[in-house]
C-alpha cells in the first residue's frame, strides 16, 4: 500500500479532465453520506447534489459540454451545510462532500490546480473522523496516527484512491472508460465510510 504523502504526490500529477475523473470517482463514494444526511436531517434535496455531479460527468466525456460555472456554484453553496446548524455527526461527511464538489469546480475554472489533492484529502479526511467517532480502540490506541492508517477502512480508501488513479492514467477519454471508472467505485456497494450507496 502507498503512503498517504506518495498518493497526493501523484494525484498532484494528474491534469486536466483526469484530475476531474478522479475526482469524481472519488465524490461517488461520498455521495451516499450526502444523501443519508438530508434524509436524516431533512436539510436539502440530495438531488441536486446528484445533478451537479451528472453534470461533471459529463464534462469529462465530453469536453464540448457546456457548464455555468458561477451558476452550478450558487446551487452548491445553497445545499452546502453550516456543521454549527447540526449536531448530526453525518453533518461532517455531508460538508466534505460538498466541498469537494466545490472544489472540482473551482479545478474546471481554473481557480485552484489542485482540486484534486483537495478531494483526495477530504475523502481521506470523511474516513479518519469516521473512524475516530465510532472506534473506541482507535480513540484508546497509543498511537492513535498508525491505528487509524491500519484501520480496515482507511486501508480500503487508500487503495480504492490508487485503483481511481491507476484507471485514469491508463485509459482514454470517453464514455466507456467513463462507464468503467464509475462501475469500478460503486462495485462494493457502499461510501467511504461503508454506508450503503442506495441512500
Amino acid at each position: 500500500m502507498k503512503k498517504k504523502l506518495t498518493l497526493f504526490q501523484d494525484v498532484r500529477e494528474l491534469h486536466s479532465w483526469r484530475a476531474v475523473a478522479f475526482s469524481c470517482a472519488l465524490l461517488e463514494r461520498m455521495l451516499p453520506n450526502y444523501h443519508l444526511f438530508c434524509s436524516a436531517t431533512g436539510f436539502a434535496d440530495s438531488a441536486v447534489m446528484d445533478n451537479l455531479l451528472q453534470t461533471l460527468w459529463s464534462w469529462v466525456i465530453d469536453p464540448r459540454t457546456k457548464i455555468n460555472l458561477t451558476v452550478q456554484l450558487e446551487k452548491l453553496e445553497e445545499i452546502t451545510p453550516d456543521t454549527s446548524e447540526f449536531e448530526h455527526f453525518g453533518v461532517y461527511p455531508a460538508l466534505d462532500c460538498a466541498m469537494s464538489m466545490t472544489a472540482v469546480f473551482n479545478l474546471l475554472n481554473k481557480e485552484d490546480e489542485q482540486g484534486a489533492v483537495v478531494v483526495s484529502k477530504l475523502s481521506q479526511g470523511t474516513v479518519e473522523n469516521f473512524i475516530e467517532f465510532t472506534d473506541e480502540d482507535v480513540i484508546q490506541a497509543e498511537d492513535r496516527s498508525a491505528a487509524i492508517k491500519a484501520h480496515p477502512l482507511m486501508q480500503w480508501e487508500i487503495s480504492t484512491q490508487q485503483e481511481v488513479l491507476d484507471f485514469v492514467k491508463t485509459h482514454d477519454r470517453n464514455k466507456e472508460s467513463v462507464r468503467a471508472l464509475r462501475a469500478l467505485v460503486r462495485e462494493e456497494g457502499m461510501s467511504n465510510i461503508g454506508l450503503d450507496m442506495a441512500h
